[in-house]
C-alpha cells in the first residue's frame, strides 16, 4: 500500500506541475499571442478615448503600400543582414574560444567567467558603456581614431554603425553560446580524440572529423538562438543608433515606433498597425527558423 501511495502521489504531482506549466503558458504566452492577432485587425491608438474600430487588412494593406515600400524594404534588409551577421560571426567566435577554454589553461576558469560576463549585463548598460567609448566628442575610439589622422560619427556614420551595433551584438551573446559549445565539447569522449591522434590527425583534422561533427546538436541549438534573437532584436540598436537612424532601421524597431511613436516625422503612434508588423515578423521569423531548422537537422544526419 505505501508503495502505491507513493505512485499514486508521484502521478498527481507530475500531473499538477503539467496543468501548472500549461495555466502559464495559455495566460502569458498564448492570450497575448491570440490578442495581437485580434488588435491587428484593429484601429486602437494610444491616444485615450478614441473609439477602437475594426479595419480588417487595412493595417496589412497600409504595410505592403508603395508608400511603405521603400522604408519597410530597407528595414527587412537591415534586418536579415543584422541576423546573418550576428550568427555567423558570434557562432564562429564562440566556437574558436570554446575550444581555446576547453584546453586545460592557467587561469581558464576565470576567463570563462568574463566571457560570460556580458550576459549578466542589461541591454541599457551595455548601450551606454559602449555609447561613451564610441562617443565621437572625446570617446577612447575617437582618441584612437585621431592617432591615425581621421576621425568618425561612428554609430551615426550610415556607413559603419550597422556594423559597430553587429559587434557590439556578438559581444553582448557570447557568452550564452561559449556555454553551449563548451557543454557540447565535455560531452565528446576523450579517447576519441586520442585514437584520432595515434591514426596521426593534426589537431585541425580532430577539430575537422571529430569535434564538429559531434558539435551538430550544439551548432544546431546555438544557430537556432542566435537566428531567432537576432531577427526580432531591436533594445541594442535602440540604445546606441536611437529609433530613426536608417542604417540601422530594423522590422522589431519599426514595430517599436509604430507602437509606443518616436518614428521617423513624429508619426502618432498606432498598437493596431503594430501588430500587424509583428504578424508579418512573426510570419518571417517562423518561415527562416523552419527552414534553418531543416537544413541543420540534415547536415547533422550527413555528418
Amino acid at each position: 500500500m505505501h508503495s502505491n501511495y507513493i505512485v499514486f502521489g508521484r502521478r498527481w504531482t507530475a500531473q499538477w506541475t503539467f496543468l501548472v506549466g500549461m495555466s502559464l503558458i495559455i495566460v502569458f504566452s498564448l492570450i497575448p499571442a491570440v490578442g495581437i492577432v485580434v488588435i491587428s485587425f484593429t484601429d486602437i491608438r494610444s491616444l485615450p478615448f478614441l473609439p477602437t474600430h475594426w479595419v480588417g487588412l487595412e493595417n496589412y494593406r497600409t504595410f505592403f503600400s508603395s508608400a511603405q515600400l521603400a522604408y519597410n524594404t530597407s528595414a527587412l534588409e537591415n534586418t536579415f543582414i543584422f541576423a546573418i551577421s550576428v550568427t555567423l560571426f558570434q557562432n564562429v567566435l564562440a566556437l574558436f574560444i570554446a575550444v581555446l577554454l576547453n584546453q586545460r589553461l592557467r587561469g581558464r576558469t576565470f576567463a570563462r567567467a568574463m566571457v560570460f560576463l556580458p550576459t549578466i549585463l542589461g541591454v541599457t548598460v551595455i548601450g551606454l558603456i559602449f555609447s561613451l567609448v564610441f562617443n565621437p566628442s572625446g570617446g577612447p575610439a575617437e582618441k584612437l581614431w585621431n592617432v591615425f589622422g581621421a576621425s568618425s560619427a561612428f554609430f551615426g556614420d550610415p556607413g559603419l554603425a550597422m556594423a559597430l551595433v553587429i559587434a557590439v551584438q556578438v559581444w553582448a551573446g557570447i557568452g550564452v553560446a561559449v556555454v553551449i559549445y563548451l557543454a557540447g565539447l565535455q560531452a565528446i569522449p576523450q579517447e576519441l580524440y586520442e585514437v584520432a591522434a595515434l591514426d596521426g590527425a593534426s589537431k585541425w583534422q580532430q577539430l575537422r572529423q571529430v569535434t564538429i561533427p559531434l558539435l551538430a546538436p550544439s551548432v544546431t541549438a546555438n544557430t537556432l538562438l542566435s537566428v531567432i534573437g537576432s531577427l526580432q532584436s531591436y533594445q541594442l540598436i535602440y540604445v546606441l543608433t536611437g529609433p530613426n537612424n536608417p542604417a540601422t532601421q530594423v522590422l522589431s524597431l519599426a514595430i517599436f515606433t509604430a507602437a509606443f511613436g518616436g518614428g521617423a516625422g513624429g508619426s502618432v503612434a498606432s498598437q493596431g498597425y503594430a501588430a500587424a508588423i509583428s504578424m508579418v515578423q512573426f510570419v518571417i521569423v517562423l518561415v527562416v527558423s523552419l527552414i534553418t531548422l531543416f537544413y541543420l537537422r540534415r547536415r547533422e544526419t550527413a555528418l
